[in-house]
């Protein structure tokens, strides 16, 4: 046939992180003992209750359709929980639920963007902000951070790249993948930029939950009512509470804007799982011991990681302080061989990795750093030691 399809759809990339992890699970599935660094996703199953919760929904009979932006009783459930936790008053007429964080950010820039807008994206970045802002019509504008600035966005890197086309920041904390945390200091610098120049924040908070060393979590919107007027504040359930494929997204906003998000969902995609609302429910109001234990488990692996990581030749990185990734600068390692096999770049080297040592890592050219790969601590700690056992390996026999 000749005829032209979506010439937006061709430009967006698939996301790298699904296409290594489903290439180690396919390998794992021919029996080879696969160690996979590249899920975003915990390893632990869903707390009981909030499982159980979902059971009882099924049998009940919860299974029909719901308000299209989600029910009331979560929706207050979500408030509260912005309250009590982000110190963010939003009413449930202000809060949308979707079918996970990323169902979440394409509603917020369907809503927000027209054709040629920009928004900025700082660098490093999750791999899908750029696609999700091209698909919606938008221009990502990439602004590059440095190790030496914890890749972090600066106030002054963020006043330079405004234009009068600028809609939006994408503000990322906890971040994917670097696992950096924006102080209060940091975000309120960047909140005087974002209210004197007049555009909105888009504040992906989406790990807030997982942060170590007695650090805090800080929202951005929390400073005042120019800088709340101007957030789409964004969060879920899936990295903190295990629930990755419950899609469990929301976010709290302007009155204008939630109903606006609203009305794009109801005809895009209607309710959220109306079962997964009922597990939602339950993961914010029941039980919260074993997020906590989850938490203490991550914190070990984190500490294990990042301490293997410092003693291994070639390749550096910055302790992460949340989520759960260290961010590995690897650009020491190009130029190199391994049995004679140049290794060229990240992609190379994972290549390498998976074929040769059963160990699958993440190439970080499309979160905006070629030099740099991600790994997940979100397994095992023996999956952890095993797969790094495995890299370290590598890097000694290079040559």
């Amino acid at each position: 046939m000749s005829l032209a399809l979506s010439e937006k759809a061709k430009c967006v990339k698939p996301s790298s992180t699904l296409a290594i992890t489903a290439k180690a699970k396919a390998l794992k599935a021919e029996g080879k003992d696969v160690v996979g660094f590249g899920a975003g996703e915990p390893d632990f199953n869903t707390p009981e209750n909030v499982c159980n919760a979902a059971i009882d929904a099924i049998k009940s009979g919860f299974t029909k359709y719901t308000p299209a932006s989600g029910t009331v009783e979560l929706k207050e459930a979500i408030s509260k929980k912005f309250k009590d936790f982000n110190g963010l008053d939003y009413g449930t007429d202000q809060i949308v639920i979707s079918n996970g964080g990323k169902h979440s950010l394409t509603n917020i820039f369907t809503v927000l963007i027209n054709p040629g807008d920009e928004v900025i994206v700082p660098s490093p970045f999750w791999l899908s902000y750029p696609e999700i802002v091209k698909l919606v019509g938008g221009v990502p504008v990439i602004v590059e951070t440095t190790a030496e600035e914890n890749f972090k966005l600066s106030a002054d890197k963020l006043r330079n790249a405004i234009t009068d086309k600028t809609k939006a920041v994408v503000i990322n904390t906890p971040n994917n993948p670097t696992g950096m945390i924006y102080t209060e200091a940091e975000l309120r610098a960047l909140a005087e930029v974002v209210v004197e120049k007049d555009i909105y924040v888009v504040a992906d908070e989406m790990y807030e939950n997982l942060i170590y060393g007695g650090e805090k979590h800080v929202s951005i919107a929390s400073f005042g009512k120019e800088i709340y007027d101007r957030t789409i504040t964004c969060s879920g359930l899936s990295k903190s509470y295990a629930m990755t494929g419950w899609r469990m997204g929301y976010t709290g906003s302007s009155k204008e804007i939630a109903k606006m998000m609203g009305a794009v969902q109801s005809h895009q995609t209607s309710n959220p799982n109306s079962i997964a609302q009922k597990a939602a429910l339950e993961a914010l109001t029941g039980d919260q011991s074993s997020v906590e234990a989850m938490k203490v488990e991550f914190n070990r692996r984190r500490e294990y990681m990042y301490e293997r990581v410092c003693k291994m030749p070639y390749v550096s990185c910055i302790e992460p302080k949340g989520a759960f990734y260290v961010f590995i600068n690897v650009s020491k390692v190009f130029g190199k061989s391994y049995k004679g096999e140049e290794v060229t770049d990240a992609f190379k080297m994972a290549d390498i990795l998976l074929n040769e040592f059963s160990t699958a890592v993440v190439p970080c050219a499309d979160f905006g750093f070629a030099d740099h790969i991600r790994l997940s601590y979100a397994i095992s700690i023996e999956s952890i030691e095993k797969g790094l056992d495995r890299i370290e390996n590598f890097l000694k026999g290079l040559e």
